[in-house]
């Protein structure tokens, strides 16, 4: 902050802005720690545990909503927020571990008619869509939790491109998921096929998309019953 002198400023004035000043500067140096602190937490050199997730938050009407999941979003806070992203937020809080979001080159669209209709269309294309995130450094990390919703009973297909494009051999993959009524389906059967020399892990956990956002709990203990904690 800068401030300029002024002659005949009196002494408890000037005391005052001298404080002000301290104070601001300690505000913004704490501010500054708590922000780098939040970035080495998703970007961790010796995190052995990789959320990796897919979501597409639709583009919904959430004016005046306050907490509450609609078909693919959560809203906390005033924030909205993908259904996975907030899982995949969760479990990171629970266990530590570094957060790696599927992104496709090509936008999904966000209303949701024509999203579901795109959805179907690649699925019966078995189509692979090229993806725009790519892990850096896979050979680190021993457990990926992978995190996707279920469309159209079955894994959205950047899922595929995405297990087709790294060999987790020897690493374990620990599903979880959102849905409308299906649960897992058959998606953790695929998973297998895809990564045959993985330790793909039946204890996945599967939330239905209208509970999502009341969640938090039930996420929490079912990612430390994993026993993967970094703390």
């Amino acid at each position: 902050m800068n401030q300029k002198h002024k002659e005949g400023m009196p002494m408890k004035k000037k005391t005052a802005v001298i404080f002000l000043t301290g104070l601001m500067i300690f505000t913004m140096s704490g501010y500054f720690v708590n922000a780098a602190d939040t970035s080495a937490k998703e970007e961790n050199e010796n995190s052995n545990i990789l959320i990796a997730y897919f979501t597409v938050p639709e583009d919904i009407d959430t004016n005046g909503i306050d907490a509450d999941s609609g078909a693919s979003v959560v809203v906390k806070d005033e924030e909205v927020l993908g259904n996975m992203e907030y899982m995949a937020l969760t479990i990171q809080d629970a266990i530590g571990g570094d957060l790696f979001r599927i992104e496709t080159k090509e936008a999904y669209p966000l209303d949701h008619e024509p999203l579901v209709d795109q959805a179907a269309e690649e699925q019966d294309e078995n189509a692979r869509p090229e993806l725009a995130t790519h892990i850096e450094n896979p050979e680190q990390y021993d457990t990926i939790l992978l995190g996707y919703p279920n469309w159209w009973g079955d894994m959205p297909q950047p899922l595929f491109t995405f297990l087709e494009e790294y060999d987790f051999s020897g690493k374990t993959i620990i599903p979880f998921n959102s849905h409308g009524g299906s649960g897992f389906s058959n998606t953790i059967e695929e998973i297998k096929e895809l990564q045959p020399d993985a330790n793909i892990s039946d204890e996945g956990l599967s939330i239905s998309r209208d509970k999502v956002a009341d969640s938090v709990q039930d996420v929490t203990d079912w990612a430390k019953s994993l026993d993967l904690s970094e703390e």
